[in-house]
């Protein structure tokens, strides 16, 4: 206890020695009591306690928590500035400037401890957050969640990060008058390797790996013929920057441009490349000439949409899985009659059909899958679906929690044969021509509404929202609609489709 409390109070030291001077001797006590508060819990590794990995400063990185005295990663999915505020906060920083996705600092260098988290915002740490139990999670390396704090007074900031004003690098197309040529190598075959990348009459090089994925990997496979991407890996498997100088950075693509010059990218004029993390992973895919493509029943949505008001008593499976809103566990924990207190639901039916052509399989391995004794079968994927509710000024003011999904042939179209099914420990995904089906009847299939505001709103449905699964286009994973809620009705019309 006394070795940490000293490796503390030097650590404490060496960052006073390069804050700036102090207005008075209040703000130096003040610096040091939050720089106590940062460090104390993580040096006594006590369970909860979070730090940021793989950022060059002390005030961004990938997101780590501690649990059972070891560190893990924290995933990405449905992790946005909620969760983030919540981490700068609990490690003393002055609030947030910005929350990453997808490995922005490298590849979780660890197994991931949390994942779906959802915070209300008022949490004081982490571990307060709703999220999947510990260990639980469909995330592979490159789904690292994390964050980049506004810096403590004084602090240096890293300059290939950021312009003079604190904001990040802007990205651009690259510039019509260059021609960017793209290329694989290091694979066993033409359809995978690291992805190379060679601007006029430059060498060749790769692409730095930050936040590479699905969107652009499709982007690269479509351009070089080759179908769709498969995989997309952040990695040096296929020979890393230690091989290939990374030539671009900050490569981000919506996913249906037809060249990855059309995709936005740190300025390549100026010769900026900025790479966080692991410094030798680069972009690398695999295509494919099949693939999955899935679509929004929207029609079936606007059909089935209703209000129900449910008993408490009879949704503690669904309480078990987070699919009501954070005020009906605040019942529970408060009031002993919580029972009989009723939620407003907005049900609907929804349907995935796979207008692919090969079947959409699960992110999982069957070995992996989980069994859920409230709805007695396994479930393949964490998150399927996704239900938002926006209001027209684009807030999100109300969202449902669905935790897992059972993936199965509701339906098929007419000589279509059904080939996967939920019971018995079945296999699991969605055929070409079949549907998967969800019915209004079934437990999370819904958005808890209770605490809303009478008025219009925008409804999202999204599939594979966090395009874990491979797909031809994503541009018909979402349908939006228009939803008008009164006292005792409402109304969900006006859907089309788009992504997620």
């Amino acid at each position: 206890m006394c070795s940490l409390r000293v490796l503390c109070f030097l650590m404490i030291g060496l960052h006073l020695t390069n804050a700036v001077v102090h207005q008075s001797l209040q703000d130096a006590r003040q610096e040091q009591q939050q720089l106590v508060q940062r460090y104390i819990k993580t040096l006594n590794k006590e369970e909860g306690a979070i730090r940021l990995v793989g950022g060059d400063a002390e005030y961004e990185g990938n997101t780590e928590v501690l649990h059972n005295n070891k560190w893990g990663a924290v995933c990405d999915d449905e992790w946005d500035a909620a969760e983030g505020e919540i981490v700068c906060r609990q490690l003393g920083f002055p609030g947030l400037r910005r929350f990453t996705h997808s490995g922005y600092f490298g590849p979780a260098r660890r197994r991931y401890w949390m994942d779906n988290l959802f915070c209300e915002g008022h949490e004081e740490e982490l571990t307060q957050c709703h999220f999947e139990d510990w260990g639980i999670n469909d995330c592979d390396p490159s789904e690292a969640a994390g964050v980049i704090c506004h810096p403590p007074r004084g602090a240096a900031r890293p300059a290939a990060l950021l312009l003079p004003d604190d904001r990040p690098l802007p990205k651009y197309p690259i510039h019509p008058s260059s021609r960017l040529y793209v290329r694989l190598r290091g694979g066993r075959s033409r359809n995978e390797g690291r992805v190379e990348v060679r601007i006029d009459g430059q060498h060749w090089g790769s692409i730095c790996a930050d936040g590479w994925g699905m969107l652009e990997a499709n982007v690269v496979c479509r351009q070089l013929g080759l179908g769709y991407a498969s995989e997309a890996f952040q990695t040096d498997y296929f020979g890393g920057a230690n091989v290939s100088r990374p030539m671009l950075s900050g490569s981000e693509c919506y996913g249906n441009e037809t060249e990855l010059a059309d995709c936005l990218h740190h300025d390549h004029l100026h010769g900026v490349v900025s790479c966080h993390g692991n410094r030798q992973h680069v972009a690398a895919v695999i295509c494919d000439y099949l693939s999955p493509d899935l679509v929004v029943d929207y029609y079936e949505i606007e059909q089935t949409a209703h209000l129900e008001d449910r008993p408490m008593l009879l949704m503690q499976c669904a309480m078990e899985e987070n699919c009501v809103s954070n005020e009906a566990y605040q019942i529970q924990r408060d009031d002993p009659n919580w029972r009989y207190q009723t939620r407003r639901l907005l049900k609907f039916t929804a349907a995935a059909i796979n207008a692919g052509n090969t079947d959409f399989r699960p992110f999982k391995e069957k070995n992996q899958w989980e069994w859920h004794m409230c709805h007695m079968h396994f479930h393949s994927m964490e998150v399927f679906a996704t239900f938002d509710i926006f209001d027209l000024q684009g807030r999100k003011v109300a969202q449902g929690h669905k935790a897992s999904f059972c993936l199965e042939d509701s339906s098929c179209l007419p000589g279509v044969p059904k080939k996967y099914n939920c019971a018995n420990f079945g296999d699991q995904g969605i055929s070409v021509n079949c549907s998967d089906v969800y019915l209004y009847n079934l437990d999370c299939q819904w958005v808890d509404i209770t605490e809303l505001p009478r008025g219009s709103y925008i409804l999202k449905i999204a599939i594979n929202p966090e395009f874990k699964v491979a797909e031809m286009s994503y541009d018909n994973n979402a349908a939006i609609c228009d939803l008008f809620y009164t006292e005792n009705y409402a109304r969900v019309d006006n859907c089309h489709l788009t992504r997620p």
